[in-house]
């Protein structure tokens, strides 16, 4: 007679990935929550003239914001000339095809948008361009 064996029960080799998709719908929805939380950017008032629109390139495009303080902005950030020079000497340096575009408030002093605009070209870009809405049609 045998001895009596304890049958030995077969390890489950699958996965559950029940838990796993639940994890994953409620970060989809957190992030679909969040994302428009988390654009910012500087409020201006673009002045409104018919003009084409700038040709979309492969590269990057670097956008200065003058505000209708007079103040710059790169990269959503208040920055002082000095600091707008030196950085988009920088930028430029490492990518010198980047695209320069200035985004001017319509109430800002024109002054200092072609402040700016000599600064870039200091800065060593080509050619600085300026962003603007599309005229209201009635």
């Amino acid at each position: 007679m045998e001895p009596y064996r304890k049958r030995r029960k077969k390890l489950m080799s699958d996965i559950n990935v029940v838990p796993y998709i639940d994890v994953m719908l409620v970060l989809l929805v957190i992030f679909m929550i969040t994302a428009p939380l988390l654009s910012q950017g500087v409020k201006v008032e673009l002045p409104r003239a018919a003009s084409l629109p700038v040709e979309n390139q492969d590269h990057e495009t670097l956008v200065v914001v003058v505000d209708r303080d007079g103040n710059y902005f790169l990269d959503d950030r208040r920055i002082t000339s000095a600091e707008l020079g030196r950085k988009v000497k920088a930028i430029l340096h490492l990518r010198p095809q980047t695209p320069v575009l200035i985004r001017g408030d319509r109430q800002a002093n024109y002054g200092e948008v072609v402040k700016a605009m000599s600064l870039l070209q200091a800065s060593g870009a080509p050619s600085v361009g300026l962003l603007t809405e599309p005229p209201v049609k009635p």
